[in-house]
Order: C-alpha cells, then structure tokens, then sequence
C-alpha cells in the first residue's frame, strides 16, 4: 500500500511540473482524503502556487529549482537538525565525520533565525581566532544571515583554503557587535588528545566524535598506561566545546569505561528509530576514577558520553549545563545522489532522562572565574618556616628533589591560572583515587 501511495504522489507532482489543474469537488476531496489519507486541499494549494510562480514570478525559474526550494521548506519547518542535503551539501557531511573539511571549524545551529555557535574545533581557524560557544552570527561579509537557511550558512563559511572572511558577532556581556576575520582552512580534525597531568594522572580531550574516535581513543590510553607502567590512578575526560558527532562513536567511547548495563536509548516513531546500546565487559580504566568536564558547547554525542557515565556513577561530571542537544538525526540518501537529515528519534540517559533542551546538569558546578596567581614574598617575616630556621634539621625521606618540587609548583599554578577548571577537575581525581586507596 505505501508503494502505491508514493507512485500516486509522483503522478501528482508529473501534474504539478505539467501544469495540469486538479479539480476535485469537495465531497470528492473528503472521501478521497479519508480512504487514501492524502492531504488533497493542500496538494491542491501547493499546484496553484507552484504554477503562479513559474508562470508569473519576476524571472523564469527552472522546475527542478522550485521543487528542491519546496523540499528545503518542508524540511526547515520541523526543526533546527532537520535539512535537504544536495549532492553537495551531502558530500561536505560525509567529509566532516572523516575528519578533513574545508571551512571555519566551528559547529552551529540556528537560533531565532540566527547562526549560533555551538562549539569551535580545538585547532582550527575559528578556534584560534577566539569565536566561542554561544556567540550569535548576524552577518558573512556583508550578507545578513537573519533568515538564512543553515544549508546556505555553512555553505557561505566554507571556501577556497586561504580565502578570508569576517563574522560579525553579538556577544553576552560584550556591549558592541564584534567583527572577526578568519582564514578559511583545511580543517583536518584530531578528535582526541591526551597527556599526563601528573604521574597517574592522565587527561583525555575529545574534542568530536567521528569514525575512528573510539579507536583513537584506544590508543591514546594504551600510550597513556604503557607511560606510567600500567597503572593510572585517575583521568580527566576533556568534552568541553564538543559539539557531538557520530552516535554510534559516542556509545564506543562511553563502553570504553562502562563494563556492564545500559548506556543509551532512542524512541521515536518507526521501528528502526528504536534502539537500546547496552555496555560490553571490559572497562579500559580498571576503575580508576574518572571526571568528565563539560560547558555550555557540550551537545548531541558528548551528553549521550556524560549523561551515561553519570547515571552509571562511572564518572563525576564537573563543569556547566550542557547544551541540550537530545534528538538524533538520521541520514537518508535520496536516489539523485542528495540525501535527509532527518530527526528521527530522542535519546535517553539509561535512568530514561530526556536531555532535549534541558541539558546534562553537572554534579558539580564551576562558575565562571579568573584566577590571579600571587606569589609570597620570601622577605615576608609571616611566611616563615622550620627550613628557613638555621640548623634545622634535613628530611631524610625527602624522594622529590627541590628542583622538581619546585617544577611541580610551577605546573599546579600555572595550570590554575590557565585552565580553573581542569585544575578543579584535578584536585578532585586525587581526592577521589586517596579515597579509593584508602578502601583497599
């Protein structure tokens, strides 16, 4: 019965792009409606407008561009993440969860017909040229992007490498619009990085998830374990300004640290929108204490990764609200090469929390704050000490050389002043790894 349905469409839009009228008397239209579940009053409608516009617009318009500009409006209207995508615009997504575009870097949705930032890529020319989360575009160039489709706003931004282009931005707290030029670039995206904060002390920054995010995160931990022998005492998770990506990399990443139960879930309507993503055995870390910092650029994939480590109490969240970002949205190649982003479906934290507009919030909440370093004077006779007594007696236990003693120092305070909360994040983890020391 669909078949017959969608081949009967298609003999409505043959009408359509012939120009034939379909008359239809009301009783007609009433029972036909019913029994085909067709909406013929508004097929009606759209033939007569489609036939003053090609007959009586300004300028002649091909058929072929009429129809997509229809399929583009129908697609607009339901909600930011949904679109047509032309063979273009499908080539360029296809690119973007690979990891390698042309382009600004940044990842944006539409706000009150606005572009706003969701996130800046770590490394990239927007990133660099200090656009943040939150920051609302109102013109490209000179062209006003108040009513611009998404499609065509990202189409816009991206370019020749080395071509530039200047945002103009409004910004909380900022009284007067900002205008900030970029060179475009080839965006080539490291999805995840990692050092040792400390010995035992490893940080991970996933800053997308794409394809092989889950493997490059396997790989960055094996580098992380093999240096510090094999044994880590706790790691920082880094999603902060991660915009999402790929669902399927962000259940990967969360069962790289979860050993058992579910993870995530999806409803919508069809059957194949319904799914559930439940852990396998095996958590990469041993148990070792985890936190996962997140902000207001934290969307899509990066909620599904904190809100399943919350709710498994795997990990401490620490940060800001996230975005809000709990709708998924499926990909639906078209036969003429185009395709759909089409939303499909909500997902749920495994407590079965819907982070639609609402957002993962924190366990533990940082404000924003500015941290000043201020060194004690030596001189000052209130910063006495027993090593500064003559004859004191020396530590004989003393492992730590002053000389890396004083480095650690150094690396504690510049890390506060640099990055509170990554600092913060740190502190944490070792309360956290003495607790579970203490326990056994």
């Amino acid at each position: 019965m669909k078949h017959n349905l969608c081949s009967f469409g298609l003999v409505v839009v043959v009408s359509i792009m012939s120009l034939v009228t379909i008359e239809v008397d009301a009783e007609s239209d009433a029972a036909t409606e019913s029994e085909q579940d067709l909406p013929w009053r508004e097929l009606r409608t759209f033939t007569e407008v489609f036939a003053k516009v090609k007959n009586d617009y300004v300028e002649p318009i091909k058929d072929k561009q009429l129809l997509e500009n229809a399929i583009r409006g129908m697609l607009t209207g339901l909600d930011p993440h949904s679109a047509y995508l032309d063979p273009e615009d499908y080539k360029g997504l296809q690119e973007g969860t690979t990891g390698e575009f042309g382009g600004l870097g940044i990842e944006v949705g539409i706000e009150n017909d606005f572009v706003k930032v969701i996130a800046p890529i770590d490394d990239t020319p927007a990133q660099r040229a200090g656009v943040k989360p939150g920051d609302i575009i109102t013109k490209l160039d000179d062209m006003p992007v108040k009513g611009m489709s998404l499609n065509d706003a990202v189409k816009h931004m991206r370019g020749k490498p080395g071509s530039p282009i200047t945002l103009t931005i409004i910004r909380e707290g900022v009284e007067k619009p900002l205008k900030i030029v970029i060179t475009r670039a080839v965006i080539k995206v490291e999805s995840v990085k990692n050092e040792i904060l400390e010995p035992g002390f490893a940080y991970v920054r996933i800053s997308h998830f794409q394809e092989r995010t889950a493997e490059d995160l396997r790989r960055a931990l094996r580098e992380i374990k093999a240096e510090n022998k094999g044994v880590l005492k706790g790691m920082v998770l880094d999603l902060r300004n991660n915009p999402g990506g790929i669902l399927s990399s962000a259940v990967s990443v969360a069962d790289a640290f979860i050993d058992k139960g579910l993870i995530v879930y999806t409803e919508g309507r069809v059957e194949d929108s319904q799914l559930r993503f439940n852990a396998k055995p095996d958590d990469l870390l041993s148990g070792a204490p985890m936190v996962v910092l997140v902000n207001g650029g934290s969307a899509s994939a990066s909620e599904i990764v904190a809100g399943a480590l919350q709710d498994t109490r795997r990990g401490i969240i620490m940060g800001s609200r996230t975005f809000g970002k709990g709708s998924v949205q499926t990909i639906l190649p078209m036969s003429n090469q185009a395709a759909l982003k089409l939303t499909t479906a909500l997902y749920y934290t495994p407590s079965g929390r819907s982070i639609q507009a609402e957002g993962i919030k924190p366990d533990i909440i940082l404000d924003k704050v500015e941290v000043a370093i201020v060194d004690v004077d030596d001189d000052d006779p209130h910063s006495l000490k027993e090593a500064d007594l003559s004859r004191h007696l020396s530590n004989g236990n003393q492992k730590t050389t002053t000389g890396e003693a004083e480095k650690q120092a150094k690396d504690t305070k510049s890390m506060a002043s640099s990055d509170y909360e990554l600092y913060e994040a740190l502190n944490l983890l070792k309360g956290l790894a003495l607790s579970k020391s203490a326990r056994g």
